[in-house]
């Protein structure tokens, strides 16, 4: 059954937001450009969303996000698995969609914040469950404490890498080196 015309117009405007995220990065966008691209009125727009934050965060919740598709494969050596973790992450997040991506996110946060963690929270599980299954990985091999959180490893995977983003830059390998060797030093078992 073929969806209703506002349905399929709602997800134009959507699909031209992650288009033009990626393509310009968000302080890029108009409501005008959404509106063109889209074909329907700026009212229109609007009517369905309060703000571009508000269309950047139902584009990012029903759509892909990008450097989402970061895989890490893990090898028996935590500290090289957190050294690629780190230097493919920041690279990605340095990507001008990286960058805008991140800077985009504290906007809609500040715009609506039950909306912020929403988002946040989506683009956090990733790492979260990376994290969760290379330090149970850790414990299992005797590296890293039973006691570590992994929760707050994750938590300060996503403050170094999003650092990286919101500045646009990568981490340098030195930097990655020593915060792998500072964190393997608060986590390591004996």
């Amino acid at each position: 059954m073929p969806r209703p015309r506002s349905e399929k117009a709602r997800q134009s405007v959507l699909e031209a937001m992650r288009r033009a995220l990626a393509a310009d990065g968000y302080e890029a966008v108009t409501i005008e450009g959404l509106a063109a691209e889209a074909e329907v009125s700026k009212q229109t727009i609007y009517r369905w969303w309060p703000s571009k934050a508000a269309i950047l965060g139902e584009a990012l919740l029903e759509g892909a996000v990008p450097g989402a598709d970061v895989v890490v494969p893990m090898t028996d050596d935590l500290g090289a698995d957190l050294r690629a973790w780190f230097t493919a992450v920041s690279a990605g997040l340095a990507r001008p969609e990286g960058v805008s991506l991140a800077r985009a996110l504290i906007e809609v946060t500040a715009a609506d914040p039950e909306l912020g963690l929403v988002l946040n929270g989506r683009l956090a599980a990733p790492i979260r469950e990376w994290v969760a299954e290379r330090v149970s990985r850790g414990r299992t091999d005797g590296d890293v404490r039973a006691d570590v959180d992994a929760a707050a490893v994750a938590d300060e995977f996503i403050a170094i890498a999003s650092y990286s983003a919101l500045i646009g830059q990568p981490l340098s390998a030195e930097r990655v080196e020593e915060t792998v060797v500072r964190l393997l030093q608060g986590i390591a078992a004996g």
